[in-house]
């Protein structure tokens, strides 16, 4: 284990909020879990004994006689946030002052970086680069993000869940999302930035990277494993396959959406155009794992060859 190689990659300026990434996210997913768990057990109460809910509400806190109903922004809010403002300030501070980050020399034709990455915050879409055609890692994948992120409260048609933390209540739209941001997003990062190594190559965390290891992979199109070579038939077959996962996933959203009496109460809810969105979105979602399993254990390059587009 090359364990001060992987301490220079982790400690690198550019590396350092992907370090602290690894650290933060998981706490504040167990910190709003932990607080969420202590709520569900006051909201079964709560179902229980019907006369709790005169004097608790389903935060943790019960309200109790003598405290204030309303709580207005000055003082008491706008206090806390002057105060996490020069929390923060003073952080940035000190990181600006401790972390060297000088520009690199000016870009050079004949001399190009091995391995040449991206922004940390663009090292997801590079990673998407290996599995995808540009304009699916570089353009679709990105609209249907940034499109799904703003969609997701038009989506929405549970009534609970608002203003206190739950899991019981948004079990479904807590592990989408979790699913759609750490495994499928913060994953990507993480590979860019720890496990590509030189040519792209990877290399496990404490693996020595070597500018000269060759990997030789023969990565074949999915129509070519089945003997089919004309361009017709690979768009027509691709096609069918494409049809095939997209029907399958289509049942399995639905089942998973839909698998308990409070979730169907959802789904009732629910317009035809909110539930066909939130099937488009995350059908397209299980694309990307999809692919790289596909492409990892099979070395399958693409499903879906046309003379106009490859998937």
């Amino acid at each position: 284990m090359d364990w001060a190689q992987l301490w220079q990659i982790a400690t690198l300026p550019d590396n350092v909020p992907i370090t602290l990434l690894i650290v933060v996210v998981p706490f504040y997913a167990w910190y709003g879990l932990r607080q969420s768990f202590k709520n569900d057990r006051l909201i079964d109460q709560l179902d229980a004994d019907p006369e709790l809910a005169k004097t608790h509400h389903r935060k943790t806190q019960p309200w109790k006689e003598g405290w204030d109903r309303e709580v207005f922004v000055w003082p008491y809010l706008l206090r806390i946030e002057f105060l996490v403002t020069i929390i923060v300030t003073f952080i940035l501070m000190v990181w600006s002052i401790t972390l060297d980050a000088p520009l690199e020399a000016p870009a050079n034709p004949s001399l190009t970086m091995n391995p040449s990455k991206a922004p940390w915050y663009f090292l997801g879409l590079q990673e998407m680069l290996v599995y995808f055609d540009p304009w699916m890692a570089g353009v679709v994948l990105p609209t249907l993000i940034l499109v799904g992120l703003m969609v997701i409260p038009y989506m929405d048609a549970n009534p609970l869940g608002n203003g206190y933390y739950t899991f019981k209540q948004r079990k479904f739209a807590i592990l989408a999302f979790l699913f759609g941001f750490v495994v499928l997003w913060l994953s990507m990062v993480v590979i860019g930035t720890f496990i590509r190594g030189p040519g792209w190559i990877w290399f496990w965390p404490g693996q020595t990277w070597d500018h000269n290891k060759v990997i030789f992979e023969v990565n074949r199109d999915l129509p070519d494993m089945f003997g089919i070579t004309t361009m017709m038939g690979k768009s027509l077959f691709g096609g069918a396959v494409f049809g095939l996962y997209t029907l399958l996933m289509v049942f399995v959203v639905h089942k998973l959406f839909t698998m308990n009496e409070f979730n169907r109460k959802i789904y009732e809810r629910m317009t035809l155009i909110q539930y066909v969105t939130l099937q488009i979105f995350l059908v397209s979602m299980m694309l990307l794992p999809a692919k790289i399993l596909a492409r990892l254990l099979f070395r399958i390059k693409y499903v879906w060859i046309t003379p106009w587009f490859n998937i």
